[in-house]
């Protein structure tokens, strides 16, 4: 993969949009930023205002759609970012990713779903998307999401 010089050029390449930031749905910041690092609270895969993919992975959720949920969270993230930093190629690492997938008791492909976020900071970021990561499978997400991720970036 060639080096990517421009953030905005690779999201236009890759034709995404980064959407405005959500607004909170509690009592917190979309990300904060202390000393080197931003931390971006959990972010849901909501799109045009509208929760998708709602309920349990591997029940009301195929992997699939799980997926395209994580994915749709990771951008949230990257939005969540610009809230605290003025320009996406300040960005010098994606460092963690925690990855939360509500899921049927007898399902354990929580990394499959959790792969729709981390290749998408590969492809925008390229080597600087690459992150050590944990995914979780839980009983329930707030909204009724069956996706849930925070990370962890460095400025």
């Amino acid at each position: 993969m060639p080096k990517i010089k421009k953030i905005e050029e690779r999201l236009l390449e890759l034709n995404i949009e980064i959407p405005k930031p959500l607004i909170p749905l509690g009592s917190y910041s979309p990300a904060v930023i202390s000393g080197s690092f931003v931390y971006v609270s959990g972010q849901l895969p909501i799109q045009n205002g509208e929760l998708l993919y709602k309920g349990r992975v591997g029940e009301q959720v195929s992997l699939e759609q799980g997926f395209k949920a994580a994915r749709i969270a990771a951008i949230n993230a990257i939005s969540a970012i610009t809230t605290v930093v003025d320009d996406l190629n300040r960005i010098k690492k994606i460092v963690k990713l925690n990855g939360y997938v509500a899921s049927s008791g007898n399902f354990f492909d929580q990394p499959k779903v959790i792969n729709g976020a981390s290749e998408l900071f590969f492809e925008i970021f390229g080597e600087k998307g690459i992150h050590s990561r944990s995914a979780i499978g839980v009983g329930s997400l707030p909204l009724q999401s069956c996706v849930e991720l925070d990370l962890i970036a460095e400025i």
